[in-house]
């Protein structure tokens, strides 16, 4: 599996996502192209090769014309639907910056769709968000990883005041992934935007055995004394650990509980969904003395499951897990989208061992457009099979 890891030895940002993409192979004329692609014609794309602490870099910056002072969200989102990229990269970016908006918006005690996003809505953040989730895309990466994340030290001054290193919304961004502070005298090293791409695109820590293919830095806007302050990106070979017949070994965490409400139990699988599991189930069971009470199970990755373990031992009353290790044979797999009275619907389809290949649109979607058509929503999950089969 094509992967890319991310290693924030000095933070992430959008630029330096950028930079590193460039190092590990993504076209300078594709990048260049992007604002026009995204009917931003009057933006120029400068880039070029700079030093950080010795190691070479590429720093990418946008010559942009007077701009409005960031943008409500509702607005960016009308930009990335209309930036022509293939609709998984607009969902993604659509993702990004709607995390962003709830970030801001719990923080500051309103309505995401309400949030004014001030640097994170000009355009230069927006062409960041946009190009990384793009460019990752276009050199096939399919599936990105994240190691620890420094996030620098002190304040720093932004349109809400002066704010503690990581900003309260970006830490929000962050929850759930490994980071560490400093190194000292930083200052701010991972700004909204990187944070939103690794909440997005990071399926969780990098492997434990991986071959490497190339590697690239993006470099950032501060230049430290004695030290790169750049963001490593590695393109690796993932090896999936599969047997001869085509089975993957994977790790079953699971523990059981009798004293948690099903609310806090979905939410609980929700998270473990969220942060990278292969799939997360509650299974009714009877405990002792009679109790009802119920399995939670977490099927991931070898390298992940201390960090399911920890998870659940955290997120619930259990005072033990249980590992063990499993095989799984699963049939290949692909989404395409289709259009259906102009909705697009994402479509599951996998093919079973005789060439066969069976179809299902995802229910999100189909309940989206059977609400904007009026249609029934069985109607719109017909139309959708139809449309995949031609």
């Amino acid at each position: 599996m094509r992967t890319a890891i991310l290693d924030p030895f000095s933070g992430i940002s959008g630029d330096m996502t950028l930079g590193a993409l460039l190092g590990i192979g993504l076209d300078p004329e594709w990048l260049r192209a992007l604002p026009s692609r995204m009917g931003l014609g009057d933006v120029r794309v400068e880039i070029r090769e700079v030093l950080r602490g010795e190691l070479v870099c590429w720093k990418v910056d946008f010559d942009i014309p007077e701009q409005p002072h960031g943008r409500h969200i509702e607005q960016i989102r009308e930009l990335v639907a209309r930036s022509g990229a293939p609709e998984p990269v607009r969902a993604l970016a659509d993702r990004a910056f709607w995390a962003i908006a709830e970030a801001e918006g719990e923080m500051h005690g309103m309505p995401p769709e309400q949030v004014h996003l001030h640097e994170v809505g000009a355009v230069d953040a927006i062409l960041d968000v946009v190009g990384a989730v793009w460019g990752f895309a276009e050199i096939g990466v399919e599936e990105v990883r994240c190691g620890l994340i420094r996030t620098g030290d002190g304040t720093v001054r932004a349109a809400h005041g002066l704010l503690p290193v990581p900003a309260p919304a970006t830490l929000k961004l962050l929850e759930g992934h490994r980071v560490s502070p400093g190194p000292d005298g930083a200052g701010e090293l991972v700004t909204p935007t990187g944070a939103a791409l690794v909440r997005v695109l990071s399926k969780g820590p990098p492997p434990s055995e991986y071959v490497p293919r190339r590697s690239g830095y993006g470099a950032g806007t501060k230049d430290f004394a004695g030290r790169a302050n750049a963001l490593r990106i590695i393109l690796a070979d993932v090896d999936a650990s599969r047997d001869s017949g085509g089975r993957e070994m994977v790790a079953l965490v699971a523990c059981d509980v009798d004293d948690m409400s099903p609310e806090y139990l979905a939410a609980v699988v929700d998270r473990a969904r969220e942060q990278g599991a292969l799939d997360a189930v509650l299974i009714g069971t009877t405990m002792k003395k009679g109790r009802h009470g119920t399995r939670i199970e977490i099927l991931s990755r070898r390298e992940d499951a201390d960090r399911f373990e920890r998870l659940l031992l955290r997120e619930t009353t259990t005072i033990g897990v249980r590992r063990s290790e499993v095989s799984r044979l699963t049939l290949p797999r692909d989404e395409v989208t289709v259009e259906v009275l102009g909705q697009m619907i994402r479509v599951k389809v996998v093919t079973l061992d005789g060439g066969e290949r069976r179809a299902k649109p995802e229910f999100d979607d189909v309940q989206r457009a059977a609400l904007a058509t009026g249609r029934r929503a069985a109607d719109i999950y017909q139309l959708a099979l139809s449309a995949e089969r031609r």
